[in-house]
């Protein structure tokens, strides 16, 4: 027995699919051979305490901003830090509507994302400029902060010398002593002319690929008629 399998398919339909079900639990199992590799990682490397600047929770309020340290981002010191690395500042005017949809995706979950970790989207653009892009998206669950002109960014290539900002995710520990470590980043791109490495990040292009479109040309846009 299919689960989902129509009472009078074709035989032929039948066939396909089933060779499609094999390859989706390899893929399944694939999936998680890759998030083991991941989870046994050597211990990451000690990184500096960055400083950001961040406004109150609530998002409809306009201050007081304050000075927040990379290992204050740890509400939960026992469980790690994901930050989301978003395209916004430096040479990168607006939003990046891609980075946008994602954290669309994080906004939704983000009640169960705080219960088994620390979530935060960190953009160069300044912390009153994110905050307002972030109340337009209604990004209410996101914790959301700036880190400005330093290297925090380039420290990690996820910004270029002229201020090109890279997409990505960044993972950080925290050690009972205080120091921070890195145990894991992922980009978007994953090298020349290899891209789609966040994908698994954000739901739409995994519903898409459900469809006989597929993903077709489909790019997100910050906003839509």
């Amino acid at each position: 027995m299919r689960f989902g399998q129509y009472h009078n398919d074709t035989s032929a339909y039948e066939q396909a699919r089933a060779e499609l079900l094999r390859a989706e639990m390899a893929l399944r199992d694939q999936c998680e051979k890759v998030a083991a590799l991941r989870r046994n990682l050597p211990e990451g490397t000690p990184v500096d305490n960055y400083v950001f600047q961040e406004g109150p929770r609530d998002l409809a309020a306009d201050g007081p901003t304050k000075i927040v340290k990379l290992s204050e981002l740890f509400v939960d010191p026992d469980k790690s830090l994901i930050v989301y690395q978003f395209m916004y500042g430096g040479a990168q005017k607006d939003p990046c509507p891609m980075c946008s949809l994602c954290m669309d995706g994080f906004n939704g979950i983000s009640r169960h994302l705080d219960e088994v970790g620390n979530v935060a989207l960190i953009a160069a653009a300044p912390v009153a400029d994110m905050r307002a892009w972030a109340r337009d998206r209604r990004w209410h669950g996101l914790r959301i902060a700036s880190c400005g002109d330093t290297t925090f960014k380039r420290d990690f290539n996820f910004e270029t010398p002229d201020g090109g900002q890279l997409p990505g995710v960044s993972v950080f520990r925290l050690n009972s002593d205080g120091t921070v470590r890195h145990t894991y980043s992922a980009s978007a791109i994953m090298g020349e002319g290899e891209y789609r490495g966040l994908d698994l990040l954000n739901p739409l292009w995994n519903v898409l690929d459900l469809t006989t479109e597929g993903r077709s040309d489909f790019m997100p846009k910050a906003q839509y008629d």
